[in-house]
């Protein structure tokens, strides 16, 4: 049985795991079959981007979706214009592009509005307030129904939190990138903004794959958290399900966006919302196994 949480303060409420739309490949019709079997499942939170694939990964969700808009909760990202030559992107948070951009996202989504609108990314340095009164013209025009941003930066959350109405952060977390809890995670649980946590599985790291640095992690280090996730595992439950369920635990956590490409990845992500939460000796163990990580920058 999935379990619902509230998108920050507003009226919605998302699914614990949700559908990280990054990973889908580029036959359309796959794609659809993956996202109606998450939706029929219960996935109701379906994140994408205009950034991947220049639009094309926007174009698939949007073509898989119709007739079932009603259904889902969809979110994208906004704050890199590809350039003119396709070589590159650059960051431009300006109101003037953010209401621009919004309308190719409506029209590759086929949609009148979009539930969560991110941006996508943010320095201290951008035109905080601009950015701000862009997503809130958004909002009044009813193009968007909400917005968050998507950081891993304090300096910038904590001005989104005490400037806007944003409802949700998106941020890295995991046992191997604990540095949310240090600063980020306690200020947005206390200001009722949900943080939707992408990289659970820390590059599958956590989840068997060959150890390697990760971070400000020795090799040694990302072995000693891989083989604590690993010690949990047992037949009812993988490790990567272990790894997602250390960020689930943490209650500023509303969902854990899963990169989604294959029917078996669905199957274990989803998993993990049936089983049951991990012990408290149980997260003791994970928290052992390795010193947590700070932020050296952006403070």
């Amino acid at each position: 049985m999935m379990n619902y949480k509230p998108l920050g303060t507003s009226d919605l409420r998302i699914s614990e795991v949700s559908f990280g739309c990054m990973s889908l490949g580029k036959d359309d019709g796959q794609n659809a079959q993956l996202l109606h079997t998450a939706l029929d499942k219960g996935i109701n939170l379906f994140d994408t981007a205009d950034l991947y694939g220049q639009g094309q990964n926007e174009l698939t969700v949007g073509k898989a979706l119709v007739g079932r808009r009603d259904k889902v909760i969809l979110a994208t990202k906004v704050g890199n214009q590809w350039r003119k030559d396709g070589s590159g992107w650059d960051w431009n948070p300006s109101k003037s592009y953010i209401l621009e951009a919004v309308e190719g996202s409506l029209r590759r989504l086929q949609t009148d509005y979009i539930d969560l609108y991110q941006l996508h990314g943010g320095t201290i340095d951008d035109p905080i307030d601009e950015t701000i009164e862009a997503f809130e013209i958004l909002r009044e025009q009813g193009k968007i129904r909400h917005y968050g941003i998507s950081s891993i930066r304090p300096n910038v959350i904590r001005e989104y939190v005490s400037k806007s109405r944003i409802v949700s952060v998106m941020m890295q977390y995991s046992l191997l990138d604990r540095r949310p809890e240090e600063a980020c995670l306690g200020l947005l649980q206390g200001h009722q903004i949900s943080v939707l946590a992408r990289g659970s599985l820390a590059q599958g790291l956590l989840a068997g794959k060959p150890v390697k640095p990760y971070l400000n992690y020795t090799a040694d280090e990302v072995k000693r958290a891989a083989d604590a996730v690993q010690s949990l595992a047992d037949q009812k439950r993988r490790a990567a399900q272990v790894a997602m369920q250390y960020v689930l635990n943490h209650p500023a956590i509303s969902t854990a966006v899963a990169g989604i490409r294959t029917e078996a990845q669905l199957e274990e992500a989803l998993q993990a919302t049936k089983l049951q939460p991990l012990a408290r000796d149980e997260m003791q163990r994970l928290l052992q196994a390795i010193l947590p990580n700070t932020y050296q920058e952006h403070r």
